[in-house]
């Protein structure tokens, strides 16, 4: 390895492990969905009311974006349904698997996000011999909670490369182009909390009110003027770090007296994503399909029109121009 990427990932290793010893690894709960009423207004506290305190907890509910009626009960996989269990296992023992299982979970999250800081790709094989070793039988579970994890927590995909070594790269999701780190890659990437927001105002229909935005973020344990681990001052991150970034604006609402303030989606959010992108991500982490939100998902398909028929019309005016500029001037 060369000795850039050795001192990259020895930095990289101490931030995260000074990090997730002070709070905890963790991936809390998102705001549930409606199928049918998906104003914000009708989303579910399913959240956690605070991150979660110890690693033994770890990304145990990232597929907390939940098709279902607050009414019933979470429907997200969580360890113990998905830990094998056969009658002969005592119920002790069951906790004390899941609690290792859940610890292995927040260990390759660790570890894959140093992989993110680094920008090294990651194998199957490293998996197993750095993180998961004895609990290799239950690798399957522990990699898909540490992928979802990463997405919904942290903006990062993860894409398979080579299916015969399992090798998989990490990369930022929906094509945003910006993670909220510094340039020496201090902290960690807040495109999670970006997407959140782009989906909030989304169902807000296009404009979401602050207080709604807090409403929401509070659910997993972000609120305005305290200082959370992972996305630093979340206050100065949205209102003015995303702002000049030109993902969202942040305005007064007309006539409002006295003053309230609302966002909206940004130029640079309209150029990198789509309505139908940020939709297409709530349903992945929802288990369903774009679909199953019929009004958010007819408004999606008609701003994919008229992209299309943007993208058209840009086409045929830059061949229209090139025509003109070589057709032979007359004498």
């Amino acid at each position: 390895m060369p000795r850039r990427h050795k001192r990259q990932r020895s930095k990289a290793e101490q931030r995260l492990q000074a990090q997730s010893k002070k709070q905890g690894l963790v991936c809390p709960k998102l705001p549930v969905i409606e199928e049918e009423d998906v104003s914000i207004e009708e989303v579910s506290a399913a959240g956690t009311s605070s991150m979660p305190q110890s690693p033994q907890r770890a990304c145990s509910s990232s597929t907390a974006i939940a098709a279902a009626p607050p009414s019933k009960p979470d429907e997200g996989p969580s360890s113990q349904e998905e830990v094998p269990s056969t009658s002969c296992v005592s119920p002790a023992a069951e906790v004390l698997l899941s609690d290792a299982l859940d610890r292995k979970v927040s260990n390759l999250v660790q570890f894959m996000s140093i992989k993110y800081l680094t920008k090294e790709p990651i194998t199957e094989a490293e998996m197993l011999k750095v993180v998961i070793r004895e609990y290799k039988d239950h690798f399957p579970v522990i990699f898909k909670k540490a992928c979802e994890c990463l997405e919904v927590v942290f903006g990062i995909d993860v894409k398979e490369v080579d299916p015969i070594d399992h090798s998989y790269v990490l990369v930022k999701t929906l094509d945003l182009t910006y993670d909220g780190m510094l340039s020496d890659d201090q902290g960690m990437p807040k495109t999670g909390l970006l997407i959140l927001i782009l989906g909030v105002i989304f169902m807000e229909g296009n404009r979401a009110p602050e207080e709604k935005i807090w409403e929401v973020l509070s659910l997993i344990g972000v609120y305005s003027g305290s200082k959370d681990f992972i996305y630093g001052e979340p206050r100065k991150l949205i209102t003015r770090d995303l702002v000049q970034e030109e993902y969202v604006e942040y305005r007064q609402v007309p006539n409002s007296d006295p003053a309230r303030y609302e966002f909206l989606w940004g130029p640079r959010a309209y150029a990198e994503t789509s309505k139908m992108k940020v939709l297409k991500f709530f349903a992945k982490v929802n288990g369903t399909d774009p679909s199953s939100f019929p009004s958010l998902y007819q408004e999606a398909l008609r701003d994919e029109e008229q992209r299309a028929q943007a993208r058209i019309a840009t086409v045929a005016g830059s061949s229209s121009s090139a025509t003109s500029s070589t057709a032979p001037s007359e004498v």
